[in-house]
């Protein structure tokens, strides 16, 4: 079978961690929000601009712990 096939058990096993996450994330898309609109107001500050970077590393990350869980288990 090919690298990207279906493993179920790290799937399963990884649910629970990527549903932690998913809350993890909402709060990503509210920190993204803040940073986005006072980077906007303030431009000169670069920290704004990196919360905001941090914050869509916060989004992505469900995706990228159901990714990890999946490439650990065999099937």
């Amino acid at each position: 079978m090919g690298d990207g096939d279906c493993r179920p058990l790290g799937f399963l096993i990884g649910l629970p961690f990527a549903l932690l996450a998913l809350i993890l994330s909402l709060v990503g898309v509210v920190v993204w929000i803040i940073g986005t609109v006072l980077s906007c107001l303030c431009p000169c500050c670069i920290c704004f601009a990196a919360l905001a970077n941090f914050a869509v590393g916060l989004i992505k990350l469900p995706v990228k712990v159901i990714r990890w869980f999946i490439g650990n288990f065999p099937c």
